[in-house]
């Protein structure tokens, strides 16, 4: 008895002691080095103890024990019997979370294992401590609510001075370098080249989606399963243009980190050129449009709405040249063979139609389309003169249009605004001037972008048509969707419009 009361005399306290800086920061990596320099002298310095570990987490937060690997892992050492004390530098350094500090502070009291606060003094097995401690668990955590009010006005100051901060994990396209910047990847970015460029072509996000599975490419988050909703988001991240809508979402509780959509409970800024672009502007642009088109359904003269289809290269852009309606593919069975005909919906649905045109086979219909474009071929000419002096008219549509006088002058409203608030003074005409300037700006924006989907659709059409050296022998489903925006049936003959605006007409 004597022998193993010495021993318990002569055995060492084992001490632990658990350092943690709040961000993976330069500045703060100095700060993460010296508090293990500091615990493991001090530990070692101590004749009655024996260093036990140290227990760092770097660069992770304390309102949350959920993610701190290092601080479970002292916990479990400490459940297991294998230490006896455990020191750090403060209770905010411990958990900024009163729930989290309690929890795991009586857990350790209950196995006899004091937790010692050198900044406070505090030891958690003294009669004092747990009263002491709350408070200042308390406080610790009104302090990360307030760094957490701070970080985000900071965030907020770098926004508007144009600075950016952009998560480039399972972002198809881009990187960061060294500098933190966003740079191009080319291997990516030739995907989402081929994304755009498939959809402008016609193709829906279930037949995008399907083609790139079906040449074993992945995704941003590396899955072979392409959704369409994915490429929506692609199609939709402005992004890609080379601006940046920063605080898409924002965090609702500094504890918890929950984060929700952002729908102009906070501000949101918009960085123009922020980085290198991808996918051209007017591309970009054209893009919007046509998903905005898409999403639209079309109503015909009797109020019944038609969603957009591009199962076939003419699905969604063949109507009636009687009532105004579709016209859908449906099949004819004549015996054993089956023939695919396009008819009006208005006839197809309606037992006692309005409606008296013809239904036209698919391969008639096709046939007319092919010669509506080699009547363009044909008479290339005169079609790419005419075109030009379009564009001419169209570059003249936009001149006179100045957006740089507009933001000028927004810059000025909002520094009179700032004055006007800070003396207490009437700012609402200021406001109302602000917001229908902005309002001016979009209008010319948009209108900027579809004079340069003109031109675009324009110099499209007239290299097609230099590169051309015969006709068409045969219908050409990618060139359709390319190149056609519209087919009127009428008796007996086809009115084929183009994106550019020209209008052909030919027999069937």
């Amino acid at each position: 008895m004597r022998r193993a009361a010495e021993d318990n005399a002569e055995r060492k306290l084992r001490v632990a002691a658990y350092c943690r800086v709040s961000t993976d920061e330069e500045e703060q990596a100095s700060s993460y080095e010296v508090q293990i320099e500091h615990y493991t002298s001090f530990i070692q310095g101590n004749p009655e103890w024996e260093l036990a570990g140290i227990f760092a987490d770097e660069g992770i937060s304390g309102t949350n024990t959920k993610k701190r690997a290092e601080f479970n892992r002292m916990i479990e050492e400490c459940m297991a019997g294998k230490i006896d004390m455990v020191i750090t530098k403060s209770i905010s350094r411990f958990a900024r979370n009163t729930l989290d500090c309690l929890k795991y502070i009586r857990q350790l009291k209950d196995k006899g294992i004091p937790v010692f606060f050198e900044k406070e003094n505090i030891n958690t097995m003294d009669s004092k401590g747990e009263v002491m401690l709350t408070i200042m668990a308390s406080l610790a955590q009104q302090e990360s609510e307030s760094l957490s009010q701070n970080v985000k006005l900071g965030i907020q100051y770098r926004y508007q001075q144009g600075e950016i901060k952009v998560n480039h994990t399972r972002f198809l396209g881009y990187t960061k370098d060294e500098n933190k910047q966003l740079v191009v990847v080319p291997e990516e970015a030739e995907i989402v080249k081929r994304i755009f460029r498939e959809f402008l072509e016609g193709s829906s996000l279930l037949q995008i989606g399907k083609g790139l599975e079906a040449d074993g490419i992945l995704t941003a988050a590396g899955k072979p399963k392409w959704r369409p909703e994915t490429i929506r988001k692609i199609l939709k991240n402005e992004k890609y243009m080379g601006d940046a809508l920063l605080q898409k979402t924002y965090t609702v509780d500094c504890l918890t980190k929950k984060r929700v959509i952002n729908n102009g409970i906070v501000p949101q800024y918009y960085v123009e050129n922020s980085h290198e672009a991808i996918i051209p502007r007017d591309i970009y642009m054209q893009v919007q449009e046509e998903l905005a088109r898409r999403a639209k359904p079309f109503t015909d003269n009797g109020g019944n709405r038609r969603f957009y289809s591009c199962k076939y290269a003419l699905s969604s852009i063949v109507f009636c040249g009687c009532c105004g309606e579709l016209y859908r593919r449906i099949i004819w069975y004549y015996g054993n063979r089956a023939t695919p005909v396009w008819r009006c919906v208005r006839r197809i649905e309606c037992r006692t139609p309005e409606c008296h045109s013809q239904s036209i086979k698919e391969a008639d219909l096709k046939r007319g389309v092919v010669k509506a474009i080699n009547k363009l071929v044909l008479g290339k000419e005169d079609f790419i003169s005419a075109m030009r002096k379009n564009m001419e008219a169209v570059i003249d549509e936009g001149a006179g249009q100045s957006i740089d006088e507009i933001e000028a002058k927004l810059a000025q409203l909002q520094n009179e605004l700032v004055r006007l608030a800070s003396g207490r003074q009437n700012y609402e005409a200021v406001v109302e001037e602000i917001y229908r300037l902005r309002e001016l700006k979009g209008k010319i924006l948009a209108g900027s972008a579809e004079l340069c989907g003109k031109r675009r659709r324009i110099a499209e059409m007239a290299e097609f048509l230099n590169s051309q050296s015969g006709i068409l022998f045969e219908f050409d489903d990618k060139l359709v969707r390319r190149i056609v925006d519209k087919v009127t049936v009428y008796d007996g003959r086809l009115t084929v419009e183009f994106k550019t605006g020209t209008e052909v007409s030919v027999e069937i």
